[in-house]
């Protein structure tokens, strides 16, 4: 975590437009969803009094219902309901967990990737002593499930195939859950999260800076556009799978610890639509009665 500057922070005026175009989609997606206003206020209200009561605490003294609520302004009988709450917290499911960490080692490891760094297709079971199999895979990352279940759950939600050799082979690079699905929602928060959390960062001046940048153009045709989007996909997809086998590597001789990191790439295109005509208003006649 990076330390506090003596940066100050940005004027409350000048944050409005660019938390307003930030929140915007977030918005749409509410309301899409069926999340009320007053249902975001009430998240909101209790966000701000979590995030008020610990990371805003001054170091050796108690914080106070008073100071709360001056630094959020909520109430203090609602900041008295609402202290030790906690703010909500988005857990990766047991599954995507196990699941990410199958298909990350099998994107890395050198014994189940081939000779350009893509993943192999395994058999299921190893035909001689040493073969590197879905079985041994689904072992090296953990001892609590068959790599049958395993298989049978991967088969029904297409991340794997089974080829004419009856090997089985990764459907994707990478782990791409189904739109709305719990696998889905858990890295909206977590990707969204992070990206804000460097961006944040990075205004209120930390040091070290976070990297958190974008190539954009605008103006172009939607031809181009969609050339470009395919061009920096598959950019990232090899980036992607680069860092992944260096970090895999590395975790192999790392002690452990309670830090995290993430690299992250998103692609963004979308049709913008021309700005409305100047409306002409009526000329008038100047000349009296």
């Amino acid at each position: 975590m990076s330390q506090n500057s003596e940066c100050a922070p940005p004027d409350p005026t000048q944050l409005q437009a660019p938390v307003a175009r930030l929140l915007r989609p977030l918005v749409r997606l509410l309301v899409r969803s069926g999340i009320t206003f007053p249902a975001l206020c009430d998240l909101l209200r209790e966000l701000y009094v979590n995030v008020a009561e610990h990371d805003f605490a001054l170091p050796g003294k108690e914080q106070t219902d008073s100071r709360v609520s001056l630094l959020t302004g909520i109430h203090r009988k609602e900041v008295r309901r609402l202290r030790g709450a906690g703010a909500p917290i988005s857990a990766a499911p047991a599954s995507l967990s196990r699941t990410s960490r199958i298909i990350a080692r099998w994107l890395a490891a050198p014994e189940y990737t081939d000779s350009e760094n893509r993943p192999l297709p395994l058999p299921r079971i190893a035909l001689r002593d040493g073969q590197p199999s879905f079985e041994s895979l689904v072992a090296s990352v953990t001892r609590d499930l068959r790599a049958r279940a395993v298989l049978d759950e991967w088969l029904d939600s297409k991340i794997a195939t089974i080829d004419a050799e009856g090997r089985v082979v990764l459907a994707e690079a990478a782990f791409v859950p189904r739109g709305g699905s719990k696998q889905q929602l858990y890295y909206f928060g977590r990707n969204l999260h992070d990206h804000a959390a460097a961006a944040v960062a990075n205004v209120l001046g930390e040091e070290p800076r976070f990297i958190e940048r974008a190539v954009h153009y605008d103006g172009l045709s939607s031809a181009l556009a969609q050339r470009l989007e395919q061009r920096s996909r598959e950019l990232a997809a090899e980036v992607l799978q680069q860092i992944n086998r260096e970090a895999h590597a590395a975790c192999e001789t790392d002690a452990g610890g309670e830090s995290r990191w993430t690299f992250g790439v998103y692609v963004y295109r979308e049709e913008e639509p021309s700005p409305p005509a100047p409306v002409e208003k009526p000329q008038q006649d100047e000349r009296g009665p």
